[in-house]
Formats: structure tokens, C-alpha cells, sequence
């Protein structure tokens, strides 16, 4: 039984990550760690796990003494917050799965211009592992630290990891649109976040400053082999989850839809969390889900391509995505505790 310790549990990441856990056959959750509810019952919090879960949330000082008890480590932190802790449980042979930032870009540089901070621990930056399954799925499996991928570059990527990989597209011409309901800003209090500040309303946020926008790049320039950015926007809409992304690329030969079906079809063919659908995919029918579907569109009239991805921002985007990694780091089935569709309407 793989004992599990989760750092930021009462987020809304840390929660569906509980939620996907206390269902799974192969482990236990050996502490719950919270800064903003140490010494309250986890059920208190989440109402939903009452007869389900009796821990009570404990202090990050209580989460290093018990780092010795368990075998991986979850953390679902604000950037900056994962390196001591990270180093300590490492030094203690325990596995872990940051589903926050400190981990996913290579270059300390790059992180501290992207996220205002130096550092901490850039020893580690060549060890981590990206954990986007559907492309790096062998390092993952031997890996000991994981840096779960962010909701949006989750989405993007996926959109247009096919077309970069066989350099279909050119690469300066890529523009990503995304849109993400408001779970995505966390669950901390936030006036833009507030019903009446976002509901009836659509915006664009970060613009040509989002810090996934390194992120995105650093994986699609490996899977090209040549340096490349991209124009990347986000957006928030009032919705409680999902993410839309909407990729355009001019491609460089001229290709017919089906004929891009085909590659998709082809290069996914044995992912199963990866669905191409013919019909453009709309967030209802993913969230709820670690599924990721992807639709594609030529414009015969620009030469352009337009990919579209939708995911669940919690799930495919966070804290699914974090229990797909470890089942792979474990030697367990993919798939396990994650199969489930999206609950409609």
C-alpha cells in the first residue's frame, strides 16, 4: 500500500486530488497539510467527505516529521513554496509530484524572470521530470521528482504536439487563444474572482506576460527541435471549470483535414486519456474527467490550421494528471482511480 502525504490540501487542486485518491485500490492517504485550516478536520472543510475521511489538516512542520512515513509527496503549493520541502524528501527516498511551478522550467534564469524569485533548489531543475504522460511517459516511470505541467500548457501542448513533432506548422506562426473557468485563480478570496466581478463577463488576462507562456514554449521548442515562441492569450469566463484552447498554425505544405485526422489518430493512438473527435470539443463534455479531446479544422482560404483542446483545468490540468504520473512512478495501471467520464448536464 503506497502511503500518500498532500501538502495544500484544501485547495481546489488539493481537493480533487483527495477526491481521485481516497478512491484508489493501491494507496492511503497518510496526512492531509494545510496552512490556512492546520487543526481542523479535512470533512469540516469539504462537507462532501463526511464518513469518508477523519484526518485532520496539520501544519507544514508536522508534514516534515511524517515525511519519513510515506512513500510520495504531493504538493499543491503557490510558486516559491516547494523547495525546502522538496529536498528534504528526496533526501528521505520519497517521491514527489509538484503540481505547482518551481519545478517545470529548466533554467533558474528563466524562472526568475517569469516568477519574480531566485531559485532555491536549481540543483534539481536537471532531474525533474516533466510530467506531461503522453510524451515524456518513460522518464516519468524512473523518475523521483515530477513537475506536474500547468492547465493551460497541458492543453496547448497536446493540441499541437503532432504537428510540431512532424514540422507540419510553421513554428513563428503559432497563436494560442485559451479560455479558463474561474477555479483556475485558486480558491483563495480574489475580487476579480467574485461572482458579481466575473459572471456575465468574458476577459483577457496576462496578456503577452502569462507565466505559463515559457512553459509552453520550452516543451513545443524540444518537440521541434528548433527555438520557437509563440503568442499565447488567456481568458476567464464564468464558468466553475474547464479550459478551451485554440491553436493556430500556418502549415507549410498543403494538407487536407482528413488528412490531418489521420496524423492525430496516428501519433495518439494509444493514449487513452487523449480523444480525437471529429465534432469541436466543448469543456462539458471533459470536465469532470482526465480526459483531453482535440478537434481539428483547416482553413483552406489562410493555409491556416485550427486545432481546438479542451480538458478539465482541475483534473487533466492538476490533480488527475498528478495521479496518472504516480501510477506510472509506481508500476500501476495508467488509468487506475481516473476512469471516469464527465457527468452531463
Amino acid at each position: 500500500m503506497i502511503q500518500a502525504g498532500i501538502l495544500g490540501a484544501t485547495g481546489y487542486a488539493g481537493q480533487q486530488l483527495i477526491w481521485f485518491l481516497l478512491r484508489h485500490p493501491d494507496l492511503r492517504l497518510n496526512f492531509l497539510s494545510s496552512h490556512n485550516h492546520a487543526y481542523i478536520p479535512f470533512h469540516h472543510i469539504y462537507q462532501q467527505y463526511v464518513d469518508f475521511i477523519q484526518n485532520t489538516c496539520i501544519d507544514m512542520h508536522s508534514a516534515e516529521e511524517k515525511l519519513s512515513d510515506i512513500d510520495v509527496l504531493f504538493i499543491a503549493l503557490p510558486h516559491g513554496k516547494a523547495f525546502d520541502i522538496t529536498k528534504k524528501a528526496l533526501d528521505l527516498g520519497v517521491k514527489v509530484i509538484d503540481l505547482g511551478a518551481d519545478f517545470r522550467l529548466k533554467s533558474a534564469d528563466a524562472y526568475k524572470h517569469w516568477y519574480g524569485l531566485a531559485h532555491d533548489a536549481e540543483h534539481l531543475l536537471s532531474t525533474a521530470v516533466y510530467g506531461l504522460p503522453e510524451i515524456y511517459r518513460e522518464d516519468i516511470a524512473t523518475a523521483s521528482l515530477i513537475a506536474n505541467p500547468g492547465c493551460y500548457p497541458t492543453a496547448s501542448i497536446l493540441a499541437l504536439a503532432p504537428l510540431l513533432k512532424n514540422h507540419l506548422i510553421d513554428p513563428a506562426s503559432i497563436i494560442i487563444d485559451a479560455k479558463s473557468g474561474v477555479s483556475g485563480a485558486g480558491r483563495a478570496a480574489n475580487i476579480a474572482t467574485l461572482y458579481t466581478e466575473c459572471n456575465e463577463s468574458i476577459k483577457a488576462y496576462g496578456v503577452a506576460s502569462h507565466r505559463h507562456t515559457p512553459e509552453i514554449e520550452q516543451i513545443l521548442t524540444s518537440l521541434n527541435n528548433r527555438e520557437l515562441i509563440v503568442s499565447f492569450t488567456p481568458h476567464l469566463v464564468p464558468m466553475n471549470r474547464g479550459i478551451l484552447a485554440t491553436c493556430y498554425g500556418s502549415l507549410v505544405t498543403k494538407l487536407t483535414q482528413q488528412e490531418l485526422y489521420e496524423i492525430y489518430n496516428t501519433y495518439y493512438q494509444d493514449e487513452y486519456f487523449v480523444r480525437i473527435v471529429e465534432t469541436l470539443p466543448e469543456t462539458r463534455w471533459v470536465k469532470g474527467s482526465n480526459f483531453c479531446d482535440i478537434g481539428i479544422r483547416v482553413d483552406e482560404r489562410t493555409g491556416r490550421v485550427v486545432v481546438v483542446s479542451a480538458i478539465d483545468n482541475l483534473i487533466k490540468g492538476a490533480a488527475g494528471q498528478a495521479v496518472q504520473n504516480m501510477n506510472l512512478m509506481f508500476g500501476i495501471k495508467e488509468q487506475e482511480s481516473l476512469d471516469i467520464l464527465s457527468m452531463v448536464p
